[in-house]
C-alpha cells in the first residue's frame, strides 16, 4: 500500500482528529475489544515487524513510545487509518517526534 501523505500531512491529521482521541466506540471495524490492540494490530498489518523487536520501544511515567517511524507510518496510511489510530489513543507526540500513547 502507498500512500500520497507526507510527514507534515500526517502530523497535521493526528491535530485535526484530536478531539476524535479515545472515541474507540466509533472506529468500524474493530480488530480487537481492546482500543491498544487494536491499534497494534492495524500498526503491524501496515508495517509489519521483523519478529525481533517489540512495538513499544520505550516508556516514560504513563506513556509509552511506539517503534513506528511517522515516515514510515506516512508512506502507508490515510487520513481514515490516522483516524482510527486516533481513537485507539494513539497521538504523534512533537517533543520526540514519534508516535506515543497513554496508560
Amino acid at each position: 500500500m502507498k500512500s500520497n501523505m507526507t510527514t507534515e500531512n500526517l502530523i497535521a491529521a493526528f491535530n485535526k482528529y484530536a478531539d476524535e482521541y479515545l472515541s474507540f466506540i466509533d472506529v468500524a471495524n474493530k480488530l480487537s475489544r481492546r482500543p491498544d490492540m487494536h491499534a497494534f494490530i492495524l500498526l503491524d498489518k501496515l508495517i509489519p515487524g521483523d519478529g525481533m523487536s517489540d512495538l513499544i520501544v520505550a516508556a516514560e511515567h504513563d506513556q509509552f513510545f511506539i517503534d513506528i517511524e511517522p515516515e514510515a507510518l506516512a508512506m502507508v496510511a490515510t487520513e481514515e487509518i490516522i483516524l482510527e489510530l486516533v481513537r485507539c489513543g494513539v497521538a504523534y507526540d512533537e517533543d520526540t517526534e514519534s508516535l506515543s500513547f497513554f496508560a
